[in-house]
């Protein structure tokens, strides 16, 4: 672990397992055990050979954060197992209630006047525990051949001392070999083959396995994921379908209201359209009655008779 006085890094040095065409990737953990908010870049000197991923964070006070490193499947391998390849780690003090979406490239750049802390990480690169050794022939890396290592393993098992050593390879090959302490022992072409193509079948069965089983792992985080997200979305949406649904409630009964005084309107109107047409089908009589008018001339002769001289 690496301590500065800004940020706690560890590890200090990137390591890698190196396989030929396989990815690789580093966790690098940043602790801040200050009382200041502290933003922080990762460069490297082969962008395009490495994948950083956050290369911009931001560190609350006394909590760290993680971000991760993938080297890209490479075709060939460095002479020696020695990678040049560096990063840089850029770390500033930020105010208080700083987000991630604040900061910027410019708040690295030491014109501006602030503090600049930088942390350099080298990068390591070590062979796979489980395949052959790598050793250097003539600026390329070779792999020990399989029998060797099934002989060494049958020599465990079996007990087997002081046998010789197999045949020399090529001169081109042993120009370029480091001394290696020799513990083979001879064994014969028949029983070669097929130790060897048991050894790679063995091999190909764990790649499988392990793709598989990787495969699986990624599903799972993934289904997790869109889980996670499901339910962060209803607890947001939930308050908006509510007072949606509530609107929708009032909206109906107001409707309701409406309806029920319509029909109030409508059978009134009913009513008063049967009464206009009972006070039509009335007969309506016009004039005095008959034994009146009789009357009032009798009375008007008699009048008229004792009048006259």
């Amino acid at each position: 672990m690496a301590s500065t006085e800004l940020l706690q890094i560890d590890p200090s040095e990137l390591r890698f397992v190196f396989e030929l065409k396989k990815q690789s990737s580093c966790l690098i953990q940043l602790g801040n055990n200050n009382d200041h908010y502290i933003a922080f870049k990762v460069k490297t000197t082969s962008p395009k050979k490495y994948c950083v991923r956050p290369n911009i964070g931001l560190i609350k006070p006394n909590q760290k954060c993680d971000f991760t490193v993938t080297m890209q499947a490479q075709r060939t391998a460095p002479p020696d197992m020695n990678c040049k390849d560096k990063f840089l780690i850029l770390s500033t003090v930020v105010p208080f209630g700083t987000t991630e979406d604040d900061i910027t490239s410019d708040m690295f750049v030491k014109d501006s006047g602030k503090y600049i802390e930088e942390n350099k990480l080298k990068v390591v690169l070590i062979s796979p525990p489980s395949s052959p050794v790598l050793l250097p022939v003539n600026g390329d890396m070779k792999q020990d051949p399989p029998y060797q290592i099934n002989v060494l393993k049958d020599r465990v098992i079996s007990g087997i001392e002081n046998i010789p050593p197999p045949p020399l390879r090529a001169s081109a090959e042993v120009k370029g070999l480091e001394p290696v302490l020799d513990t083979r022992e001879d064994i014969t072409d028949e029983d070669n083959v097929p130790r060897h193509a048991e050894n790679e079948g063995d091999m190909k069965q764990a790649i499988d396995d392990d793709v598989q089983l990787n495969l699986a792992k990624g599903c799972e985080e993934l289904k997790s994921r869109l889980c996670m997200m499901d339910s962060k979305l209803r607890e947001v949406r939930a308050p908006e379908f509510r007072l949606s649904i509530m609107n929708a409630e009032v909206t109906v009964l107001k409707l309701n209201e409406e309806k029920h005084t319509y029909n109030k309107e409508k059978n009134l109107l009913k009513k008063e359209l049967e009464a206009l047409k009972r006070k039509g089908n009335t007969k309506v009589q016009a004039g005095f009655p008959l034994l009146f008018v009789c009357m009032v001339a009798i009375v008007g002769v008699a009048v008229g008779y004792y009048i006259q001289p």
